[in-house]
């Protein structure tokens, strides 16, 4: 007997085994078992999310002679006949070869013809988005007013182009996209039914892969399970076989960007091609690598929005600390045009090398953002002694915060602080950095260290060690709860400023680290406050 594919042999025989559409299967239940149904439904939505697959489920489940709470009993002859096909109640039309307007004449014909078995005549029309103009305004009357033993199901990808005469017509059931979770589980149970062990890491792929739909991952985890038969599946297999590339690669490339190493991402390039990877593939998982990186900075608490374990989402939180936002949101805006010209390129390789070019060199592009990269460049070899050109006083003064360019705004004046005071912070700021909360706490613990003027010694800076806490520093919130915190510990006002270590250029403020001398812990030991000397935890 000839093989049978992994959608094929598994598809769903009732709606209890539709996975996904929960909303869906239990309305069109609840309308079969009051004898309520539809002359007309229209089923849309992405690709293998069920559309047919519940079509012919309830093609079956209306003409059931033993139906069970809405679902077919699969084992009378009318669901025998409907789920080999051979029965003259369920007609599947493929609207994309059948979409003239003969077509749809010859099923006006049909239609007046009561079925011979069963209660419904049952029209399952696949891709209701190919017929003709001419075929839809055959179809339009009839399906209005069909005999009452007609069923009209259009299923189609393409919900737009289907004229708003058809759309009034019909009850319209939308499919949505199935969650990663899901198509795993499912594909767990498929694995166990077949006695194929594979790892968690690889089948999350797979499933992750298929973007929502289905039987798109039932036919990747088909193609997977036949590179190796009978052994376990793993996931290094998965990534050979679908041509993919791991997250640490993503991350090697990241870094040789940010440090602007051409000559590595070319090394990193010929080793991808020699291993016989999808450059196509590369690129589309390489957006989505810097969109979890973009996820990270923008907000907290993203495990779940990420479906990442606490581990993955930590590693990502170490890559996000590298770059920028804005810098981020240039990689992705450049992949994401390569992505568009992938298919039509004649030499992929080239096209994807001239881009990671494009990223290492900000010069080539005359964008907001890239002009923004370079005015970094250009701070950072001044802060290290190299001699640029002179910027004309015409364009501006140059901020040494961290947008370039912008004059500095008039700072409010805030009340005096004894240096003491600055003492007394650093040697609470354990405690205030718990008081901050889980995440913010957590960047402030993890990258940064409390700083003070000399010649300004009424304001505190907390200086980031690295990128992570780059969407912080411009954040009144989060600003206004650190004074607040501060000033509840110590009874003073003491304005506090968050910056970029990257940022203090040679023109900036002299920040210096500040030390607890024995003459403030003990003036804290009598005010009965303790002091926590450990190093504090890593997040």
């Amino acid at each position: 007997m000839s093989y049978t594919a992994l959608y094929r042999k598994f598809r769903p025989d009732t709606f209890a085994d539709v996975k996904g559409q929960d909303a869906i299967v239990q309305t069109l239940k609840n309308q079969i078992r009051a004898q309520r149904v539809g002359h007309a439904y229209l089923f849309c939505g992405t690709r293998g999310t069920g559309k047919t697959t519940v079509a012919k489920i309830m093609a079956k489940a209306v003409n059931c002679q033993n139906p069970i709470d809405g679902n077919p009993c699969n084992e009378c002859a009318v669901c025998r006949a409907i789920s080999a096909g051979s029965s003259l109640n369920v007609m599947e039309i493929d609207a994309a070869s059948n979409n003239g307007v003969d077509n749809i004449r010859e099923i006006r014909e049909e239609v007046t013809y009561s079925p011979t078995e069963g209660r419904y005549k049952v029209y399952i029309i696949d891709e209701a988005h190919m017929l003709s103009a001419g075929a839809f305004n055959a179809l339009l009357k009839t399906l209005e007013e069909p005999p009452s033993y007609v069923i009209f199901i259009l299923a189609t990808t393409e919900v737009n182009k289907l004229p708003v005469t058809i759309l009034s017509r019909c009850q319209r059931y939308d499919f949505k996209r199935i969650s990663v979770p899901t198509i795993e589980e499912r594909m767990q149970e498929l694995l166990a039914a077949e006695h194929v062990e594979a790892e968690e890491e690889a089948v999350r792929y797979i499933a992750r892969k298929a973007d929502g739909a289905l039987r798109d991952a039932l036919s990747l985890l088909d193609q997977c399970m036949a590179f190796l038969p009978g052994q376990k599946l793993t996931y290094e297999q998965v990534l050979d076989v679908l041509g993919a590339v791991d997250t640490e690669v993503f991350s090697g490339i990241l870094r040789q960007v940010l440090r602007k190493d051409v000559r590595g991402l070319m090394t990193s390039l010929e080793d991808l091609v020699m291993q016989g990877r999808d450059l196509s593939q590369f690129v589309t998982d390489f957006i989505w690598y810097l969109r979890n990186l973009l996820l990270i900075k923008a907000s907290d608490n993203m495990e779940d929005v990420l479906d990442m374990s606490a581990e993955n989402v930590r590693l990502l939180e170490e890559e996000a600390g590298l770059v920028r936002e804005d810098t981020l949101m240039r990689f992705i805006r450049i992949f994401s045009e390569l992505s568009n010209r992938m298919r039509y390129e004649t030499s992929k390789r080239v096209a994807l090398e001239i881009t990671m070019i494009k990223l290492c060199r900000p010069q080539m592009e005359r964008d907001d953002t890239s002009i923004l990269d370079r005015l970094r460049d250009l701070e950072k070899k001044v802060a290290e002694g190299i001699v640029v050109s002179a910027v004309p006083e015409s364009t501006g003064a140059v901020d040494s915060g961290n947008v370039p360019l912008r004059a500095k705004p008039e700072e409010p004046p805030v009340p005096k602080a004894a240096p003491e005071d600055i003492q007394r912070i650093v040697a609470e700021w354990k405690g205030i950095v718990q008081e901050a909360g889980k995440y913010f706490g957590g960047v402030l613990q993890k990258t940064a260290e409390p700083r003070y003027d000399p010649a300004d010694e009424n304001r505190l800076y907390v200086v980031f060690r690295d990128f992570l806490g780059e969407r912080y520093i411009h954040d009144e919130e989060k600003k206004q709860l650190l004074e607040g915190i501060i000033r509840d510990r110590i009874g003073r006002q003491v304005e506090v400023k968050m910056v970029l270590e990257a940022d203090l250029g040679s023109s900036g403020p002299k920040l210096q680290s500040v030390s607890v001398d024995e003459k403030i812990r003990q003036e804290i030991h009598n005010l009965n406050v303790e002091v926590d000397d450990t190093p504090p935890d890593t997040i």
